[in-house]
């Protein structure tokens, strides 16, 4: 068997084309269930998409490698179920361009922060991680606090719908609009934020001053939106207790 491979190391083209099925035969496998993902992954009828300002906060979130510490993946362990809540299913990122789910912890995973703390909390948090939690490691985000550039969020927003996110063209055209509404709770735009998006989108002055729209309040709102995009994973946690 050894005098076989060492012959075969010897055909330097054969061990190519061999290198070459194999990898495709890996490839096949983990690339073939994607094809049915829409037959394999049930979009909950009450999941909505980011809002233009959450959208916004997402993008600043990756822009400052937040992903690279801190998971968005509650698995079904009963450890993490005590602490973080139902775990997380595959149909509550359908909207996720590209995903967050992530592998590395070196900060808790955020899949069920939304509205688990203030936003004055994360405010401070952000700007002082260790004035609110003295033994974080997180770097601090001052610069958040300057003002939000909305200039990208209608291209974003289309790109998006031809993705197949659920952004009717009246969504897109409104999209700087709507990002200031939601963080100005007295602004008349306050309704269409609500037509668009749900009663229950949270719209207030997310970094505790609505004068300005800053990339703070971006943030803030993205990461109280976390978890609360549908009801789905609750629903499932409490039919499994009642059984």
């Amino acid at each position: 068997m050894l005098k076989l491979h060492y012959n075969l190391e010897k055909l330097s083209m054969g061990l190519v084309v061999a290198i070459i099925v194999a990898a495709s035969i890996g490839g096949i496998v983990e690339i073939a269930p994607l094809f049915t993902i829409d037959e394999t992954v049930e979009i909950p009828d009450d999941l909505r998409p980011h809002t233009p300002l959450e959208l916004a906060g997402r993008e600043i979130y990756m822009r400052e490698g937040c992903y690279a510490c801190h998971s968005q993946m509650v698995r079904s362990l009963a450890d993490e179920l005590d602490r973080y809540g139902p775990y997380s299913l595959a149909s509550e990122s359908a909207y996720d361009h590209p995903m967050l789910w992530g592998s590395k912890r070196t900060g808790p995973d955020l899949a069920r922060l939304g509205e688990k703390y203030s936003d004055a909390w994360h405010v401070q948090h952000l700007i002082d991680p260790r004035s609110v939690v003295p033994a974080s490691i997180m770097p601090a985000y001052p610069w958040l606090m300057r003002r939000l550039d909305t200039g990208l969020l209608r291209d974003s927003m289309a790109t998006l719908a031809r993705l197949g996110v659920p952004y009717g063209d009246d969504a897109v055209a409104a999209a700087q609009a709507d990002a200031l509404a939601q963080a100005r709770p007295d602004s008349d735009g306050v309704d269409g934020v609500f037509e668009r998006y749900g009663e229950d989108v949270a719209v207030r002055a997310f970094d505790g001053d609505p004068a300005v729209l800053t990339e703070m309040d971006a943030v803030v709102a993205y990461l109280q939106s976390l978890g609360r995009l549908t009801d789905a994973p609750y629903g499932i946690l409490a039919g499994e207790d009642g059984e």
